[in-house]
């Protein structure tokens, strides 16, 4: 007999002792007392007893089904098909960068024209970049002007104005290649299919007031990148990647975030993609205006070709 049967007995016996003592409204409260100590005492729930409101993992599967099942999802959400096999993007955008924290006052207005990596195209096409700044004509005629454009082709990057081209320091290069080498695309569409890739699921997170489901990739060579994706719509929220800085030689951390979704010829695409060194944001982009899949003129990406073009204006 528990403690709480023996303390109501013995509430009930001085009761039912004193009954001849009391009228019929004592009996009345009497009896509705009798019943509340005759119930079934309920304790509070304890917290572990209260069921969670993640979703669970399938039934039988380990972590590393689960990150590839997760990575799949991530790849249907951005558009399947039509995102692996995208050629070309050209958009319209504005971004600015910052310094410990800051935003610099200058925002730039770009065009920018990418054509995505085709291994299989005859012959192959590397990944390759053309971002043109555009600038006020002058105080009297309307409208804006390219005079300055950065091209990225072939692992090499060049400045080119109407002087002339330049190649970008080596520094500021071996960044942009390290970002492409980690970047969404070359994690999904190659790490994914490296001969000894791991791809393993950490976990949930709570990435920017989303609840994420948390994946590394990780490469025979023991490079690696994790990801975020958004438990709701599976889609890439987040990417972030580790490297020796070779200055320094401690860890850098870069990462970059995906917001504001929009779909464009079924392809997903963030409009607002920020980056961050060490935690610190260092730049932030907008695109206004986003188009895939459109010919390319074979001169886009040469610098001579374009550093003579911008030579005539």
């Amino acid at each position: 007999m528990t403690i709480f049967n023996r303390i109501k007995i013995m509430a009930a016996n001085q009761l039912f002792s004193r009954l001849c003592n009391f009228d019929m409204g004592g009996l009345v409260a009497v009896a509705v007392i009798a019943v509340t100590l005759a119930a079934p005492m309920r304790l509070p729930a304890q917290a572990s007893a209260v069921p969670s409101a993640a979703p669970t993992a399938p039934a039988g599967a380990d972590a590393e089904q689960r990150g590839h099942a997760l990575i799949d999802q991530a790849i249907q959400a951005l558009g399947g098909d039509a995102w692996l096999n995208k050629t070309s993007m050209t958009a319209e955008g504005r971004g600015s960068s910052f310094f410990h924290g800051e935003p610099n006052p200058y925002v730039s207005e770009y065009h920018e024209t990418v054509r995505f990596a085709q291994p299989k195209a005859t012959p192959p096409l590397s990944y390759a970049t053309r971002i043109g700044f555009l600038t006020d004509r002058s105080m009297i005629l309307p409208g804006k002007k390219i005079d300055v454009i950065q091209i990225f082709v072939d692992n090499k990057a060049y400045e080119i104005t109407y002087k002339g081209k330049t190649e970008v320091p080596k520094d500021l290069l071996a960044d942009d290649i390290r970002r492409l080498d980690h970047s969404l695309g070359t994690v999904l569409q190659q790490w994914i299919h490296a001969p000894g890739v791991m791809i393993v699921y950490e976990g949930q997170k709570l990435i920017d007031r989303h609840l994420a489901d948390q994946v590394s990739v990780l490469t025979a060579a023991n490079d690696a990148v994790t990801l975020y994706i958004d438990s709701s719509s599976h889609l890439p929220i987040r990417s972030t990647f580790q490297y020796r800085d070779p200055q320094f030689h401690d860890f850098d951390e870069q990462s970059e975030t995906y917001d504001d979704y929009h779909t464009f010829q079924g392809i997903a695409t963030p409009l607002t993609v920020t980056r961050y060194h060490n935690g610190d944001m260092v730049g932030q982009t907008f695109f206004t205006k986003v188009t895939y899949n459109e010919p390319l003129p074979p001169d886009t990406f040469s610098p001579d070709a374009v550093s003579a073009k911008l030579k005539k204006k």
